[in-house]
Formats: structure tokens, C-alpha cells, sequence
């Protein structure tokens, strides 16, 4: 037994945790939660917990469904909501097969072996995402209309505002699990919020995503409200995004920064930044996974609709904030596409392996954007070599298919299920008689 499973131990014991929570996270990027007894915690560091793989979304076939989940020991934390007598803690698993190797359909495997990958070729893969999300009065459902807790904007202060004290009790719920929070505020649309966690290691940056959405649909309970991460839940609202800083590490080194070159980028964060544009259409299935998500892409508000990039430019797809003077380390890329719904452990992956390609092939990098990309005309889109992101999971699905880098990162079992669950929810969703159409043609036609 190694020494963090021993801390682990000594922990359930001192503070008297009488439930361990195991979860890892299905091809969807959904949670999912069985709870053991502290008995039972050796035998499930040393042999894991097994379950029936068949009943996950995209996890196995039923012929195989005998899985088994071993808990990381660096993941344990205590769960501040479920109170300080008899607790409870969490910790994330690895999902293996039954003879103990990592199983191909695990997200947090498919991750792991995206980082493998750049690790080989000396670096370290740091994330840094900007979560936003909407806070709506209850009920919230589909047959509800939706009313936002408040009318803030952008950066509003709101006296004596519920999103105030909701976002302390989330942040204080978050850093008491050991996950630093850089940033909060209220964000554009009304009830619409933003929380910024501190850069980590994109595996942690993953694990840190699921712990938050679950904090702070927790912390919305607790307050009466209900928190969404849907990406475009108001046609005429701003869609939730998630906006991530990204950079590559050498050791202690920053490979995306060289002091006195253009925007003080490196050779290898340009090349970094071509891979992303040239692969972005093929991986937006994985990052934009849902039908909602093109209604955010597509509508507005800072969402970047087109493969571009620039300097301090919030209407392209990669963003280079400006250089902070004298902080190397700080020198970085903003990839703008992803929404809060996405499932981190894939998404990072095929944005590393679309990175990695760049630099790998030594892609050279476009001229760089300096106009806002929605206020061009599409001809002057089409003359500076300006494509767009797909319009629909549809097209996003048909793009993805073709694409070797994203089969071959998620690999075969992973992609084909993407790829027949989203054809799946394309063909329920183009099926559906909207609101709109109702409206809009009933009495007229």
C-alpha cells in the first residue's frame, strides 16, 4: 500500500467518514457515484469495485459488462455539503476491465493518454477555464418559462444580490476541497454567473470541472435556485461558455513563451495555435457535444462562430491575451469554443492532440485576425481565408468522422460511440415540431 492510499486510510478514520463515494464520468461527461463503506476501502484501492459497465452510457457492451472501478488516492476530498459528523468523501476512479487494464472507454483513460502522448515529448499539458453558468428561480423545467434570479449584467455589483452570496458559498464550498478559484463575477445575461478556476494540470483541470458542477448545483439547491450549464438556455440571452487559457510546459519552462518575439509567442505555441485551427472544425463534436450548443456558437455575444485567431481579440476562436512584462510563465492561449456542457477529460484531449499535431508537423501559422470576424461580410471572410465552425451537431458529426486525429485520440470504441449517440440526437431533435414552426405557420397555413 503506498503512502497516499495510507493518508487516505488514517483520514476516513480521524474524521469519522462513514461513506466513500467512488465516481467517474461516462462518455457524456455525466457523473456517476456509487458509495462504499470504510471497510471495504483497502480492497478497493488493491482490487477496485466492480459494476455493470452495460448499464453506463458508452461504456461497454452488454457481453462485456463486467467492469471495475479503482479509486485514485490523490483525488480524495471530504464533501463539505454532507456535513462534518459521520461524512462523507469522494474520490475519482480509473475505470479498468476485468483482467486490470485501463479500459478503452473511459474518459478520464482517454485523457490520460492524450497527456502519455505530450509527456513523451516533454511536455506539460496546463488549463485554466472560465465557467459560466445561469441561475434560475424554481421551477425550472420544460414546461416553465424560465425566470433568471436576477437582471444583472456585466460585472454588476447588485446590492444585497443572491449571486453574491452564491458565489461565496460555492467558492468557500470549492477551496475547502482543495480547488483554487482565481476569478468570480456576474456575468453578461441576467442571472448568467462566471467562475475562473487557477491553472492545473489538465487531468486535475478535468476532475476539478466535474467537482464543480456538482458544488455548485449543490449550493443552488441549498439556496432555492436552480443552476444550469446548458449552453444557449435563452434564445436572446448569452450562451454559457467556458472559455480555457491554455499553455504547454518544459519542465519548469514555458514553451509557448520567447522573450522579444511577435506577441511573445514561441515557435512552438504558434505552431500549437495552427494545430488547433486546422483540426477545430473536426473536434467541435466533442467540444460543442449538444444540439443547444450551435444555438450559442451561432448566436452572438462574443461566441466565436469562425476558425480564426488574434491578439486580444474576443471575436476569434484563439484568443492571445496580452503578455504581462517580465512573467514568461504567464505567456498563454485562450481556446473560446468550449461550452460548460462539454466533457473536460475529451475535450482536452483532442485539443491537446490538435496542439500536438500542429507541432508536430510544423504547421505555420496564419496571419492573426485584427477585426471583429462577425462584422465582416462573408466575402471578406472568404478572401482573408476565414472559415467558419459548423452551423449544427450535424455538420459537426459529419466532420468528425472523417477526422484520424479524433479517432485516433479518442480511439475506436470512444468515437464510434460519440458518433452514434450524437447521430441519435440529431435525428430526435430534427424530428421535433418547435414552438417556433407552431407559431409561425399554424394559423397561416
Amino acid at each position: 500500500m503506498d503512502r497516499q492510499q495510507e493518508f487516505v486510510l488514517r483520514t476516513v478514520e480521524e474524521r469519522d467518514i462513514r461513506f466513500i463515494r467512488l465516481w467517474f464520468t461516462d462518455v457524456l461527461g455525466m457523473l456517476k457515484s456509487v458509495a462504499i463503506a470504510p471497510a471495504e476501502l483497502e480492497s478497493a484501492f488493491s482490487e477496485g469495485i466492480g459494476f455493470d459497465g452495460s448499464s453506463i452510457e458508452g461504456l461497454t457492451r452488454v457481453y462485456e459488462a463486467d467492469m471495475i472501478a479503482r479509486p485514485d488516492p490523490t483525488t480524495f476530498q471530504v464533501l463539505p455539503w454532507r456535513g462534518d459528523r459521520h461524512g462523507t468523501a469522494r474520490m475519482f476512479c480509473d475505470i479498468l476491465t476485468p483482467d486490470g487494464e485501463p479500459s478503452l472507454a473511459d474518459s478520464r483513460n482517454v485523457l490520460k493518454r492524450a497527456l502519455a502522448k505530450a509527456s513523451d515529448k516533454g511536455f506539460t499539458f496546463y488549463t485554466h477555464p472560465e465557467v459560466e453558468f445561469y441561475l434560475f428561480n424554481h421551477p425550472a423545467d420544460a414546461s416553465s418559462p424560465l425566470v433568471p434570479v436576477d437582471q444583472g449584467g456585466y460585472f454588476d455589483h447588485l446590492a444585497r444580490g443572491s449571486t453574491h452570496d452564491f458565489r461565496r458559498a460555492a467558492i468557500t464550498m470549492l477551496e475547502s476541497m482543495g480547488i483554487s478559484v482565481e476569478f468570480s463575477h456576474h456575468e453578461a445575461g441576467p442571472g448568467q454567473n462566471e467562475i475562473d478556476l487557477r491553472y492545473a494540470d489538465a487531468l486535475t483541470t478535468a476532475d476539478n470541472l466535474m467537482t464543480f458542477r456538482t458544488v455548485v448545483k449543490e449550493v443552488a439547491l441549498e439556496q432555492g435556485v436552480f443552476a444550469s450549464f446548458m449552453p444557449k438556455p435563452m434564445a436572446d440571452q448569452p450562451g454559457s461558455g467556458m472559455h480555457t487559457h491554455l499553455s504547454l510546459f518544459e519542465g519548469d519552462r514555458n514553451a509557448f513563451h520567447e522573450p522579444g518575439a511577435q506577441f511573445e509567442l514561441s515557435k512552438t505555441a504558434r505552431s500549437f495555435i495552427a494545430g488547433l485551427l486546422v483540426h477545430a472544425a473536426e473536434i467541435t463534436a466533442i467540444t460543442n457535444q449538444y444540439v443547444n450548443s450551435y444555438k450559442r456558437l451561432w448566436g452572438g455575444a462574443e461566441a466565436p462562430s469562425y476558425v480564426c485567431w488574434g491578439h486580444n481579440n474576443r471575436s476569434a476562436l484563439v484568443r492571445v491575451p496580452m503578455y504581462k512584462p517580465g512573467k514568461g510563465n504567464s505567456s498563454r492561449i485562450e481556446y473560446r469554443a468550449l461550452d460548460s456542457a462539454t466533457n473536460p477529460y475529451l475535450a482536452y484531449a483532442v485539443i491537446l492532440a490538435a496542439g500536438l499535431k500542429g507541432i508536430e508537423e510544423g504547421y505555420e501559422l496564419p496571419e492573426e485576425t485584427e477585426d471583429d470576424v462577425w462584422e465582416l461580410t462573408d466575402s471578406e471572410r472568404r478572401a482573408l481565408g476565414i472559415k467558419p465552425l459548423p452551423q449544427s451537431l450535424d455538420a459537426a458529426i459529419q466532420i468528425m468522422e472523417t477526422s484520424e486525429l479524433v479517432a485516433e485520440t479518442l480511439g475506436e470504441h470512444v468515437f464510434d460511440f460519440v458518433l452514434r449517440n450524437k447521430r441519435q440526437e440529431w435525428d430526435a431533435y430534427r424530428s421535433q415540431v418547435t414552438p417556433f414552426e407552431l407559431k409561425r405557420f399554424l394559423q397561416v397555413l
